[in-house]
């Protein structure tokens, strides 16, 4: 079954939904014993971009029992038209109704996407509401996200940790119970719940004690904690990923280098939640490069990691690269570059290499500031960098920063302005024209599992008025610059915060019209403000209020590895000010000793 062509002509880039992409994998449906469907909660475009549905899209279909295959949510003309004419959401790979799948697994990378997840379901004929769906139904499985509880309902259970042996362990528990013709949810739920990382809501009750959160509960038969999967070692990344018809925003090959980073900013929770760090080596790196050349035709690699400059080997890996690759006409970009000069000189080394721009992270401009998020970087660093960059021959350069962190003053706003005209005048000086300097601008939101777990995010009045600070700075000196809408971030910060009342919330906007909320010309503030408001919770409360140390959290029975001490212990220090230094000068006894390489190699 494939959607009519004539449905298809009247929707918006209809590529999005016909499939049969280079090294998409088609299988014979009536003779595969495991269905499993995958989905990123977003347009095609983006949903292909992400590297979790690449990983187990090849894991799963390596099975000669299994077949997997992708959907994703359908943009809104897309939906009108389904509804309209009465089909089903079909998958891409063979065409079938989505739910005649046996399981549904969907990558929950953003907040913002929540709505996504239970519009896809409708346009499936899937009930939103666990409790409302039978054996008759797909296995609907939720990963990537470390607070489950504002979609708690709505799934019959989620993976936490990294799921690469994971799941063909649930995979093959689902698969056993068909053939061994066994019945009943409830019994293949507890089942499940027995595999390592994996949480069944319905198995715990929430409790409540005037309006505020009190704990979580679990049955007798369910685990307290659920401690998060970690994979001692990474296996070999896809090589043979599907390669789009159309264009997407990650239209590149990519080998993720390395997973975690040694660094511990306050802010960020990857940096957290894919603690410890480990790398590939140099040598499965390369051979991986030339499987991604041959399979998949692409003449740009990317090489992926939450901090590229801190692979231990990383100028090794490029000449090596470049040796093996030189007339493959190829071109590799590096993400995540420190801002120093060595980063300028690995970009000067790289096959394909080309001076358009370059792009740092410092995001804070004061010192203050830095160690407070413990990332400390010298302004002195910063310009001298960006010096080094313009001798060099760069003459476009884009710098990321946040607003609205801990301890924040519309001093530390005025001095993001301060530094950008400082760069640009270096740059002036140096090529003797006006570089191009941008500046992007994203509101902190406070974030499970990280030192800022506990802090309330900045008023919107606040935020708006350093934006304004920034803005008017900026514009002065001609140099462009782009930030985040407030309301949005509000509405991040809420839902990344929330317990499982909330979860009504999320049903209600998306009855009320919510979708896609992660675009400007669909997100609409009032409709969630209402949508909590008639469930009888406040959106800024749930994002702004300043979280007890000592009390029980939403999230507090999910364990990331890290220590919830460790987590306080930084908190405290970011309110001194203190920095604390990275895993690979030292070990901060953050919980993962044990299994942490950087620790076993010293």
């Amino acid at each position: 079954m494939k959607y009519p062509d004539e449905l298809l002509t009247d929707v918006n880039r209809p590529g999005r939904y016909t499939g049969g992409e280079w090294n998409s994998v088609s299988k014979d449906w009536s003779g595969t014993d495991l269905k499993v469907i995958l989905s990123y909660p977003d347009t095609y475009e983006i949903g292909m971009s992400n590297m979790a549905i690449a990983i187990l899209y090849d894991i799963l279909n390596r099975q000669p029992d299994i077949l997997c295959e992708r959907v994703f949510t359908p943009w809104t003309d897309m939906s009108q038209a389904l509804r309209r004419a009465n089909l089903p959401l079909l998958s891409l790979e063979s065409g079938q109704p989505v739910s005649e799948f046996d399981i549904l697994g969907f990558s929950i990378g953003y907040e913002l996407t929540y709505t996504n997840i239970l519009e896809t379901m409708d346009l499936a004929g899937i009930p939103v509401l666990s409790e409302e769906r039978g054996s008759n139904f797909p296995l609907i499985i939720g990963g990537a996200t470390l607070n489950p509880e504002p979609l708690a309902p709505f799934f019959d259970l989620f993976f936490i940790g990294e799921a690469e042996e994971a799941i063909l362990e649930i995979a093959n528990t689902v698969k056993d119970w068909k053939k061994e013709g066994k019945n009943g949810k409830q019994g293949l739920l507890k089942e499940l719940s027995r595999i390592p990382g994996v949480y069944v809501p319905s198995f715990y009750q929430d409790f409540y004690d005037g309006g505020e959160f009190k704990r979580l509960e679990a049955d007798k038969d369910a685990k307290p904690l659920i401690e998060r999967r970690i994979l001692p070692t990474l296996p070999p990344p896809p090589t043979a990923t599907v390669v789009p018809y159309i264009e997407v925003i990650h239209d590149r090959g990519a080998v993720e280098i390395s997973r975690g980073c040694p660094r511990g900013c306050r802010f960020c929770q990857a940096g957290v939640i894919y603690r410890p760090a480990r790398e590939r080596t140099k040598e499965e790196i390369a051979q991986a490069i030339g499987e991604i050349i041959n399979h998949c035709g692409y003449d740009e690699i990317s090489l992926l990691s939450l901090s590229t400059g801190d692979y231990s080997h990383i100028e090794d890996l490029i000449s090596q690269i470049r040796k093996l690759y030189h007339n493959q006409h190829l071109t590799i970009s590096l993400p995540s570059l420190r801002i120093n000069s060595s980063s300028i000189r690995m970009m000067e080394s790289l096959p394909g290499g080309k001076k358009m721009n370059l792009t740092f992270a410092p995001e804070v401009a004061t010192e203050r500031l830095g160690r407070v998020i413990n990332k400390f970087i010298p302004r002195e660093q910063v310009l001298e960098t960006c010096q080094f960059a313009f001798e060099k021959g760069w003459a476009s350069i884009k710098l990321y920063f946040l607003l609205g962190l801990p301890t924040e003053t519309d001093e530390d706003a005025r001095s993001i302005v301060d530094l950008a005209s400082a760069i640009e005048y270096a740059g002036a000086k140096t090529l003797g024209k006006k570089p191009q300097i941008r500046v992007s601008i994203s509101n902190f939101v406070p974030k499970t599992h990280t030192p800022f777990q506990w802090v309330g995010q900045e008023k919107e009045e606040n935020l708006t008025r350093r934006h304004e600070i920034i803005w008017n700075g900026l514009r002065h000196l001609g140099i462009s610059s782009s930030w985040a809408d407030p309301k949005m971030s509000i509405l991040e910060a809420a839902l990344s915060r929330a317990d499982r009342r909330v979860a009504k919330v999320v049903q209600t906007a998306w009855q009320r019209g919510a979708i896609f909320d992660s675009w400007r010309e669909y997100f609409n503030f009032q409709l969630w403000q209402e949508a909590f408001a008639i469930n009888g919770l406040d959106i800024e409360r749930y994002a702004q209020r300043t979280l007890p140390l000592e009390k029980p959290l939403p999230w507090s029975h999910i364990s990331c590895g890290v220590s919830p001490e460790f987590l306080k212990r930084e908190y405290l220090r970011s309110l001194e000010g203190k920095e604390t230094p990275n895993c690979l000068e030292a070990c901060q006894c953050c919980g993962l000793e044990e299994t942490c390489p950087v620790r076993q190699n010293k």
